[in-house]
């Protein structure tokens, strides 16, 4: 799985909730979206992007914002 393309595809939901007026809705949208249909594999490429230091690594401002506020709800649970 692709870092580079996940990231597009994040932003491309971003797009879709930065349309709303509501900033919090938003930020809580792409998360919500993010942890109902990604699998945990393609979240934990997602976040270690994020975790990986390089400054935003690509991803649009909301989206960025979005993981953020809402990393813990996106973090999978470890395997057991």
């Amino acid at each position: 799985m692709k870092a580079d393309h996940l990231i597009e595809m994040a932003n491309q939901i971003g797009m879709f909730f930065d349309s709303l007026p509501d900033r919090e809705e938003a930020l809580t949208g792409i998360a919500d979206h993010i942890r109902r249909f990604w699998e945990p594999r393609m979240r934990r490429v997602l976040l270690a992007e994020l975790d990986s230091g390089a400054v935003q690594a690509g991803f649009s401002e909301i989206v960025y914002a979005a993981l953020t506020k809402h990393r813990e709800s996106l973090t999978p649970a470890a395997a057991a």
